[in-house]
């Protein structure tokens, strides 16, 4: 069957193609393959365009990190990102995002995306063949879900993404809770605030002093003028310190 507004098949029911990675690890070459990744496990697959990519490294990968926890909760044994580049640029990313809960899968040769019929060209941007943007769940190797962007212009983004992803494995674990966070550039406490809020996987709105908003405004909010102030569903939990005892 074909989703909406696509001309790519969606694979929901068929084995995912049996293909083996090249990977660099630890300056010596090892590999990953398909029967290692999926047999006996709950995979959750997302695949892009290219790495160091704009929407790819700000949107698709940070939130599938963030909802690691979730995912796992729920299930999933591992979360993979796949791109048509080379274990080094993959490497590269990775290490950049700071990804830890995400594996990161090199399709250099574009194997694995051919196979599932979603090897694309972008000679005009000069990427030559890549990836279409989807996501996928794989229960012991066979395709149970896939999402696949709409075959529009450019490079969409409405469908592939991790909240839409939960929502099918679990709606009860897509987040409810609205989150605004008071920061500044360079604090301690604050990226141990936003580290907390990640552990949860609840996205939030910041608000950056000097920048967002002005430190006589967040007096006015919050009745206090350090940093980070946190507010979950209009209600104010306070710094760092109580972000912890709240979760706790």
């Amino acid at each position: 069957m074909s989703t909406n507004n696509s001309k790519f098949e969606n694979k929901e029911g068929q084995k995912i193609p049996a293909v083996t990675f090249p990977i660099r690890l630890n300056d010596d070459w090892s590999s990953r393959n398909t029967q290692e990744i999926f047999a006996g496990k709950t995979v959750v697959v997302f695949s892009l365009p290219g790495a160091f990519t704009p929407t790819c490294s700000s949107s698709h990968l940070p939130r599938y990190n963030e909802l690691a926890s979730k995912f796992s909760a729920n299930g999933v044994d591992e979360i993979i990102c796949v791109s048509v580049n080379d274990t080094f640029v993959m490497n590269a990313w990775a290490a950049d995002q700071e990804a830890e809960n995400i594996s990161f899968i090199p399709d250099g040769n574009g194997e694995f995306t051919d196979g599932m019929g979603l090897l694309v060209e972008k000679n005009e941007i000069g990427f030559g063949k890549r990836s279409w943007r989807y996501s996928m769940l794989v229960k012991d190797g066979v395709i149970e879900k896939m999402f696949i962007e709409p075959d529009l212009p450019g490079d969409p983004f409405e469908v592939s993404d991790a909240d839409t992803m939960l929502q099918y494995i679990n709606p009860e674990a897509v987040q409810t809770t609205q989150v605004s966070l008071f920061t500044k550039p360079g604090c301690p406490h604050c990226a141990r605030a936003k580290d907390l809020l990640m552990e949860q996987g609840l996205q939030y709105e910041e608000l950056t002093l000097g920048n967002d908003i002005s430190i006589s405004a967040m007096r006015a909010i919050a009745n206090a003028d350090t940093v980070p102030q946190i507010f979950i569903d209009g209600k104010h939990i306070g710094g760092a310190d109580e972000l912890a005892k709240h979760f706790a």
